[in-house]
């Protein structure tokens, strides 16, 4: 086929080129805005949209770092001016770039009108209370609960055999179940699945929960020793 123009490849790229340059100087601008944005907002991630007579600005960030700069115009389709994946077509990102000076404009009110809003927050405050006392008498009593329930771990461990179990039981209708291991107590969990953990691997509970169950512990503790009563009463019966 014959009779087609030539085309100039050079002016595609002289105008990719541009774009380019273009695209790398508003990243430079609007990542300091993003960097601005994350001090004000206090996070490593987050965006703020920002209102003009041409449309929306988005300016998202991570890290500090800018993520992208969205333009979404009051007439015409949304344009990434910057992202991080694809640079914009030379026309959308020309329409956009004639309003980013009333974007960085209307950012700047935006931080005007920050200005002053703590003068009268209090940088003086009570001194909080001492939780020594509640900490050392937690630490005290789940101690005396995990001496107990090693001790029962370890029993079971001899009867039972293996490097590990549980034992459950029911307290006044509430499910107790003490896991055990080659070390002695896994957990002591009340409520089944999702219930409290008075005793873990991981943290100690919280000490309104412990108000609430530690004074049921002895129930439990007697339901242990109901069961042990009832192994050695069937054993009772085993004649040789």
């Amino acid at each position: 086929m014959t009779g087609w123009p030539d085309i100039d490849i050079t002016d595609a790229e002289a105008v990719a080129d541009r774009r380019d340059e273009v695209v790398a100087a508003v990243r430079d601008h609007t990542g300091q805005i993003a960097y601005a944005l994350a001090r004000l907002q206090g996070g490593d991630y987050g965006q703020r949209t920002v209102d003009t007579d041409g449309g929306a600005w988005t300016v998202k960030y991570e890290a500090g770092d800018l993520e992208y700069l969205r333009f979404d115009p009051k007439s015409g389709s949304e344009v990434y001016v910057v992202s991080t994946k694809r640079p914009p077509e030379p026309e959308p990102l020309a329409t956009a770039l004639a309003d980013y000076d009333a974007f960085v404009a209307a950012f700047d009110d935006y931080v005007t009108s920050l200005e002053g809003v703590l003068d009268d927050s209090p940088t003086e405050f009570p001194d909080p209370a001492p939780v020594d006392g509640v900490v050392a008498e937690r630490d005290r009593i789940v101690g005396a609960i995990r001496d107990t329930c090693d001790a029962i771990a370890h029993a079971l461990r001899r009867y039972e055999g293996g490097d590990y179990g549980t034992f459950a039981t029911r307290v006044d209708g509430t499910r107790w179940e003490l896991k055990w291991d080659e070390d002695g107590t896994s957990y002591l969990r009340v409520g089944g699945e999702g219930g409290i953990y008075l005793l873990s691997q991981y943290a100690p509970p919280a000490a309104p929960d412990l108000r609430e169950y530690a004074p049921q512990f002895s129930g439990f503790v007697e339901a242990y020793n109901e069961y042990v009563d009832e192994l050695e009463s069937d054993l009772a019966t085993v004649t040789l």
